[in-house]
């Protein structure tokens, strides 16, 4: 049996989303932040040793790595769905907006959260920060350019892997300059999937 260890307000919401867009079947086992530092218990050292959560388990299977779980679910139990055929150009820019999100795109956002957290001291390096963010967020903003959806004409992986940059984004309210990125969320989180999955996960204070 397929299962998601989920952590509230995390990466594994967007697995849970992807599960409820392919339809299949799948058990939740929920674990809570800690309300003071908001890391994830540990509990979930046990079942991967770096206690981070998105987490799967099938059969005697377990993959960590929100691209790495995306990328198996849909080849397992997307029956042909949310990937663009191989060899194709494509698949070639699906896999890389897969690798993109985590590998790129999330580290400015994450260097915004935890220098934040330094207050003044941080203060010399927002410019920077902020001057990555920026970039990236308009990059992305303009591949969505005249799109509904990150590659093809339907949904994908590439959507599903890219919606915790926008959250973020939003989050940290840096969404406003970039329209089509913007659109595109609201989009994403008006799929009656995402909605059924913050059912599932439950309240997921990233999705406005």
């Amino acid at each position: 049996m397929l299962t998601v260890h989920h952590l509230n307000d995390s990466r594994s919401q967007r697995i849970l989303w992807l599960l409820e867009e392919l339809g299949a079947p799948y058990e939740l086992k929920h674990y809570q932040r800690d309300a003071k530092t908001r890391l994830a218990p540990p509990e979930l050292t046990s079942i991967h040793p770096l206690g981070k959560s998105p987490v799967i388990s099938d059969g005697d299977l377990k993959i960590a790595e929100s691209g790495a779980i995306v990328d198996y679910l849909i080849r397992k139990y997307g029956q042909g769905r949310m990937m663009p055929p191989g060899g194709t150009r494509d698949y070639e820019a699906y896999n890389e907006w897969l690798h993109y999100a985590e590998g790129s795109a999330m580290l400015p956002l994450m260097l915004h959260l935890y220098v934040s957290r330094l207050k003044e001291a941080g203060a010399p390096l927002h410019p920077r920060i902020d001057s990555e963010i920026a970039n990236h967020l308009g990059y992305v903003d303009g591949a969505l350019k005249g799109r509904e959806f990150f590659v093809g004409d339907t949904l994908t992986g590439a959507d599903i892997q890219m919606s915790f940059v926008g959250e973020m984004a939003a989050v940290f309210d840096k969404l406003a300059p970039f329209a089509n990125l913007a659109a595109w969320l609201k989009r994403m989180h008006a799929r009656p999937a995402f909605k059924r999955s913050i059912e599932r996960g439950g309240a997921y204070r990233f999705a406005k």
